[in-house]
C-alpha cells in the first residue's frame, strides 16, 4: 500500500549512515592539513637541509632539528605512492650527506589550538586520538610519534614498527586524552605531530605510552631507525591523518581547492619566476610606489612578507615605461588585507597607476602566517 510521507517510525536507526546521508557529519575530521602531501606552494624540492636550516617545506610539514648535525637533507613531492590507496603524492626525505652530532631530525606539522577544542583536553572527557599514515623506509626497525600540547607543555609517544624496507606499509597509533592538560581557545600552535628520522642520546631515553610532561627524550623514544648514517637512507610518507576516537577511519580526501584554501590560511604564494602578474600599484609620491592585496582567504595571523630580493628582480609598469625594482616592503598587515611598498628605486608621477610584475626567474613572493 502506498504511503503519502515518511516519518522517523518508518525508518530503522541502522538502515540511517553517514554514506546515505547528503552531509557527513565527520566532514573534516582529519587535524592534520594536506596529509595527502597534494599542496606544496614553496615548489617541489628542498635541498641542503641541515643544522640551523629548519624550514617549511610541503604545505603545513616543517623541517627541525636540534643539535650540532652534519648530515644533509633533501625534502621533495613525490608520485610514489601505495598502490590502490588513492594518493597520487608523498613527501620523500632523502640523505644527501651522512653525518653526526645531532639530537634529533625531525618533521613537524603544528595544528592551530582552536581546532582542537572538541578534543576536551584538560577534562575527564578528553578524546582519544587515532594517528593513521602510509610509509616506506629503506630501513627496517622502530621509529616513533609524539605530540606535543604547548599550551600545557606536555607531550606523548608512540613507537611504530617498520617490517619490511621499501615497502608500503600502513601504520596506526591510538594515543589517549590528555585529561590534565589544556589547549588554549586561540589561534596558537595547540597540538604538534612530532615525526622523527633519527634521535640520538638523551633524545631517545624517554618511556612511550603516556601523556606526561614534556622532556626531550620523548622525541625520540625507543627509535631504532636512524636515517644519518648512510646517504642510501630515506623514507617516504602519505596519507597523514589524526582524528579524534580510538579507531582508524578512511583517509578523508579533499577536493583540490578545499585542501589548497586550508593551506592558504597559513601561506600564500603570489609569484614565482619570471614575468609573473602580482598587482595594481601607483605612485603615492614621485618617488614610492604602494598597493593593497587582499589575501585569497582569511590568513591566521598578521602576514609577514616572504621574498627573494636582488637587483631589478621586480618592475612597474604604467604607460611605455617599466620601473625596475629590488624588492618590497610590507608596511601595513592584517588576515585580509596587506600594504606593500617601494621607495628606494623609484622616480615617476605621482598618482601615475600601472601594474607590478616578477622580473626574473629567482622573484619570489608570498604571504606567511605559519605557526
Amino acid at each position: 500500500m502506498a504511503i503519502d510521507k515518511v516519518v522517523s517510525a518508518s525508518i530503522t536507526d541502522s538502515a540511517v549512515t553517514d554514506a546515505k546521508l547528503s552531509f557527513n557529519a565527520n566532514q573534516f575530521r582529519n587535524l592534520i592539513i594536506n596529509g595527502d602531501m597534494n599542496i606544496s606552494q614553496r615548489g617541489t624540492s628542498f635541498t641542503g637541509l641541515t643544522n640551523g636550516t629548519p624550514q617549511y617545506t610541503l604545505d603545513r610539514y616543517k623541517f627541525s632539528e636540534s643539535g650540532s648535525m652534519t648530515s644533509v637533507y633533501t625534502y621533495s613531492q613525490e608520485t610514489d605512492v601505495p598502490t590502490g590507496q588513492g594518493f597520487a603524492k608523498s613527501l620523500k626525505i632523502q640523505n644527501t650527506t651522512a653525518g653526526s652530532g645531532h639530537n634529533v631530525i625531525e618533521t613537524i606539522q603544528y595544528i592551530e589550538a582552536q581546532n582542537c577544542q572538541y578534543l576536551k583536553f584538560g577534562t575527564s572527557n578528553a578524546e582519544s586520538l587515532t594517528l593513521s599514515f602510509w610509509v616506506k623506509c629503506t630501513e627496517t626497525g622502530t621509529g616513533n610519534i609524539a605530540l606535543y600540547n604547548l599550551d600545557s607543555t606536555r607531550m606523548i609517544a608512540k613507537n611504530y614498527t617498520i617490517s619490511s624496507a621499501n615497502t608500503w606499509e600502513k601504520i596506526t597509533l591510538t594515543f589517549p586524552g590528555d585529561t590534565s592538560g589544556t589547549i588554549n581557545n586561540d589561534n596558537g600552535a595547540g597540538l604538534a605531530v612530532f615525526i622523527p628520522i633519527a634521535a640520538a642520546g638523551s633524545y631517545n631515553t624517554g618511556t612511550p605510552g603516556s601523556w606526561q610532561a614534556y622532556s626531550n627524550g620523548l622525541r625520540g623514544a625507543g627509535m631504532t631507525i636512524d636515517l644519518s648514517n648512510n646517504t642510501s637512507d630515506n623514507i617516504y610518507i602519505t596519507g597523514m591523518q589524526l582524528e579524534a576516537g580510538t579507531s582508524a577511519s578512511d583517509f578523508e580526501f579533499l577536493p583540490y581547492d578545499v585542501n589548497l584554501e586550508r593551506c592558504l590560511r597559513y601561506y600564500e604564494l603570489l609569484a614565482s619566476g619570471d614575468n609573473q602578474v602580482l598587482f595594481n600599484a601607483f605612485y603615492y609620491t614621485a618617488t614610492e610606489i604602494r598597493t593593497v592585496y587582499h589575501p585569497q582567504v582569511s590568513m591566521r595571523a598578521n602576514p609577514t612578507l616572504d621574498q627573494t630580493s636582488g637587483t631589478d628582480y621586480y618592475r612597474f609598469i604604467r604607460d611605455a615605461a617599466n620601473d625596475k625594482f629590488d624588492d618590497f616592503t610590507l608596511d601595513i598587515s592584517s588576515p585580509t588585507a596587506v600594504e606593500f611598498f617601494n621607495s628606494t628605486d623609484m622616480s615617476g608621477v605621482q598618482g601615475e597607476s600601472g601594474w607590478c610584475r616578477t622580473d626574473v626567474a629567482a622573484s619570489y613572493i608570498a604571504l606567511d602566517a605559519e605557526l
